[in-house]
Order: structure tokens, then sequence, then C-alpha cells
């Protein structure tokens, strides 16, 4: 087996093992207003001047984690990233205690800490379902301090110059609220947004350069019309529509699913039965907006309006 070998550094009298960087080669599509809002945050214009630490926030896979990975990309410098979770300890922020094979005590640094000390960019991904006393630990590093307090360790971390480090939040419910002496440090907020069409498409196609443009075509009409409903489908779920779709059609020769057949089935798999009742969906933006919006039958994603082999073509009193 091939042995693993782990960069260590000290901090006064205590050795630490480091975090390795992130290798990632994904592109930034699109919304290139975002990421450079992103890069004048890490900007530092006199010496003192600070960087600040943005929080990205925007609905699950809209693309938050990729953007922060191509600004560090941008910026040539070495990416960790550090993924927040609701039972998430100060200590695995910081500094993690370990048996060695000696049967002596080993400190490994986070992915943070890491960055830290080598002067990289730190990502720290859905940093809403961190609890509160794990992001207290990380207050002097958030602000003009730029340092953290391992207790296990007994060491205070300084931060590299070149460090850099943003927030990536979902605005959905599933989270803590993260206490407002927090927020104030994670300045400024970036909104990210759904994709135009044609960026959209773009996406499809760097992630998926083997599927078929029809396909392709279906799945950014369909979510269009979820973000004129503020569904929050995302260019995610299209990825793995037409992913799951394409296996579908490939696990037999004489592909016995028609694409549309495929692509339907994996709308409902990936999403589940209620994505493919687009009336129900129109219904609830209509009643939430208090204004009547144009209603879409699943027909409507196989057949133009004007086609003639349209099922509701000549329908004079269409069902709504």
């Amino acid at each position: 087996m091939e042995q693993i070998s782990v960069k260590k550094t000290r901090v006064g009298d205590v050795e630490l093992a480091l975090s390795g960087p992130v290798e990632g080669q994904h592109k930034w599509i699109g919304q290139v207003q975002t990421l450079r809002e992103l890069l004048a945050c890490w900007l530092v214009l006199d010496e003192a001047d600070l960087p600040l630490s943005p929080r990205l926030v925007g609905p699950p896979g809209i693309g938050k984690t990729t953007l922060a990975m191509a600004a560090a990309r941008t910026r040539e410098q070495p990416l960790y990233i550090y993924q927040c979770t609701s039972d998430t300890r100060p200590e695995d922020l910081l500094v993690t205690p370990v048996l060695a094979e000696s049967g002596k005590i080993a400190y490994h640094a986070s992915p943070l800490v890491s960055a830290m000390l080598e002067g990289g960019v730190c990502i720290l991904d859905e940093g809403n379902r961190m609890n509160e006393k794990s992001w207290a630990s990380l207050a002097p590093l958030l602000d003009h301090r730029r340092y953290v307090e391992s207790v296990i360790a007994g060491i205070t971390i300084k931060a590299h110059g070149d460090f850099r480090c943003a927030v990536t939040m979902n605005d959905d419910e599933s989270t803590y609220e993260v206490p407002d002496y927090v927020l104030s440090r994670l300045q400024p907020t970036l909104d990210i947004g759904f994709p135009s069409r044609q960026d959209e498409m773009a996406i499809l196609r760097y992630h998926l350069p083997f599927a078929e443009s029809d396909l392709l075509a279906i799945t950014v009409d369909f979510l269009q019309r979820a973000h004129e409903l503020d569904l929050t489908f995302s260019p995610r779920d299209g990825i793995n529509i037409v992913r799951y779709a394409l296996k579908r059609l490939a696990q037999e020769e004489d592909h016995p699913l028609s694409a549309d057949a495929a692509w339907a089935e994996s709308l409902q798999r990936v999403l589940g039965a209620e994505a493919m009742d687009l009336d129900r969906l129109a219904a609830e933006r209509q009643q939430s907006l208090g204004k009547p919006l144009p209603t879409m039958d699943f027909q409507d994603f196989f057949f133009e309006e004007d086609d003639p082999l349209h099922p509701g073509k000549d329908d004079d009193n269409p069902l709504i």
C-alpha cells in the first residue's frame, strides 16, 4: 500500500500534522459579477487593511462551494474545505488529539487551521448548520485578531497573512440561527441566485458533455420553470436527473425506455412525484403572489405550443 506523506509543522512546543489541500478543477459558469465581488472581499489595500470573510448565501445545489473554489483557483492559493455539521465541536474545527502508533498523543490540524498556517483559502461549508459554541471558537479569527486558541493542544495559532476565508450558507429552514456577533464578522453577504437559461444550459453541458442536447433542453426548461415558481430545484438536481435518465437508457442495448419515459421516471425518482404536478405548483405560486401565472402541463416539456402533435392543441376547454 502506498504511504501517504503528511506534512507537519510546529506551533510553540506542539507538533501539528496538517490536513492536505483539496484538488478541484470545477469551473464557475455565469454570474461573473458575483465571482468578482468575492475576489474583492479578499483584497488587502494597505498594511492596516484586512481581508473580509464573506458569507455566500443561496439555495442548496446552486454552486456556492464551486464559486469559492473558483475564486481560490483564481488567486492560485491552496484550497481547504471544512464541512460544518450540527455536531461540529470546537476541537473539530481547530486541533484534534489522536492516539499515535507509539502510544503518545498526536495532534492533527483541521482543514481550517491548516489553511491558516499554510496561507491558503478555507471554505466553511454550510456554516449555518453549526452550533454557537463552535462559532464562538472562531470569533477571534474572524476579526482583527486573526488567531484561534486550541484548548486541547494548549496553543494559540495565528493566521498567515495570505489566509482567506468564506462561509457558505443555505437559505433553507433546516439550519441554526447564527448569532449576530458572528454574522457581524461574516461580511458582506453575497447572494447567489439561480442561473439564466443560457448559463444553466452551459452548466449542464459542462458536467454532462456526453448527454444528448434534447435531454439537456428538457431539463433546462423544467429548471427554468421551477425558478419562475420560486421552487428550490437547482442545477445539481438537473444534473442528477439527466445522469439517472442516461443510466436507465444504457441498461440494455435495445433501450426498452424511450428518452422521454426515462426522463420522466428520473424526474420522479430524483425530485419526487410532486415535481411532476406543475398545475399544483403554479397554483401555489398564484396563491402566494395573489396573481395568476400561466400553467404548464407535463406534456409541455416535450411539445412546443404550436406543435400539431401537442395533445392539448385542439382542446377548447383545457383542464386547469
